[in-house]
C-alpha cells in the first residue's frame, strides 16, 4: 500500500475510498483484477458512501413521526383496506415527482401515520426532500411568523420540500385565521407542483366540517383532493391499549403477598 496516496485521500477526505484502498492492498485475489477494475471499486465505494450519508442526512431532516417505518414492513392483512398493488404503485414514488398528493384517513390507531412516514422514508431513499409537521404545530408556527415577521420566510421554507407531510388533520378546527394560514400553504404548494400528504381521522367528504369558513374549506379541498391518491385504512386499532399495558406491568411487578412470603 502505498502510504503517500493514503493520506492524501485522507486529506481529501474521500474516506471510502480510503477503507477500499486499504481492503484492496490487504487481499492477494486483487491482483488478478486490472488497474481499471480496480479503480473502478474504488470510485464506487466512495459514490455508495456519499448515497449513504445524503440518505441518512434527507431522512434526519424529513423529521417523520414514525423514522423506523418501512414499506417492507407494511401488514397487508385484508381487514385493513389496504391492497399490496396500491401501495407497491407508489412506491416509486414517482407520484412525487409529479407532484400529486396522498391522503391517508382511518381511526386512531389504525396505522395512517406509520404508513405516511414509510412512503416519507422511501422518498429520501430516492433522494427526494421530505418534511413533517403536525397540523397544529404548523398553525402554531406560521401564527408565530406573523408576530416576529418570520411568516413569509415559513411559508417558502414550506413550499421547498418535495413531499411535505401534515399529520393528524381536523382534530382541532380551523377558525378563519388558520384557515386562511393553511389554505396558503396549501394553494402555494399546489402552484410549485409539490406533493402534501395529509393523515387525518375524518373521512374527506367531513373535512369542509372542520374550518368556520366554508369558502376557505372549498379552496382547500379542490388543491388536495382531486389529484389525490388515497387509503381509507380500517380494522382495530393497532396500539397497546391501556388495559394490556396495566396487566403487563402488573406482571412484571411483584405482588404484596409474595412479598410477604
Amino acid at each position: 500500500m502505498n502510504y503517500q496516496t493514503n493520506e492524501q485521500l485522507s486529506e481529501l477526505r474521500l474516506n471510502a475510498m480510503k477503507i477500499e484502498y486499504q481492503r484492496q492492498s490487504e487481499m492477494t485475489a486483487v491482483s488478478e483484477l486490472t488497474f481499471d477494475e480496480r479503480f473502478s471499486m474504488i470510485v464506487t465505494a466512495q459514490i455508495n458512501a456519499r448515497r449513504d450519508a445524503k440518505m441518512k442526512r434527507l431522512i434526519r431532516a424529513a423529521d417523520l413521526r414514525e423514522p423506523g417505518a418501512s414499506l417492507s414492513s407494511i401488514d397487508y392483512d385484508p381487514v385493513r383496506n389496504l391492497p399490496r398493488k396500491d401501495v407497491m404503485a407508489l412506491s416509486d414514488c414517482e407520484w412525487i415527482r409529479r407532484g400529486n398528493n396522498l391522503i391517508i384517513t382511518g381511526a386512531t390507531g389504525v396505522g395512517k401515520t406509520y404508513l405516511m412516514s414509510a412512503f416519507g422514508r422511501e422518498a429520501c431513499t430516492r433522494g427526494l426532500t421530505v418534511r413533517t409537521f403536525r397540523v397544529s404545530r404548523l398553525l402554531t408556527d406560521l401564527k408565530s411568523g406573523f408576530g416576529d415577521g418570520s411568516y413569509n420566510q415559513i411559508i417558502s421554507s414550506l413550499i421547498k420540500p418535495d413531499l411535505l407531510i401534515l399529520d393528524d388533520f381536523g382534530l382541532k378546527r380551523f377558525d378563519v385565521t388558520m384557515g386562511q394560514d393553511f389554505k396558503e400553504v396549501i394553494e402555494e404548494r399546489s402552484r410549485a407542483h409539490r406533493s402534501t400528504g395529509i393523515t387525518a381521522q375524518l373521512p374527506v367528504r367531513e373535512w369542509p366540517s372542520a374550518f368556520d369558513d366554508l369558502t376557505i374549506a372549498d379552496g382547500v379541498m379542490d388543491r388536495i383532493v382531486p389529484n389525490a391518491y388515497r387509503f381509507n385504512l380500517k380494522g382495530p386499532s393497532r396500539r397497546p391499549s391501556l388495559e394490556v399495558e396495566q396487566m403487563s406491568q402488573s406482571e412484571a411487578e411483584p405482588s404484596t403477598e409474595a412479598e410477604s412470603e
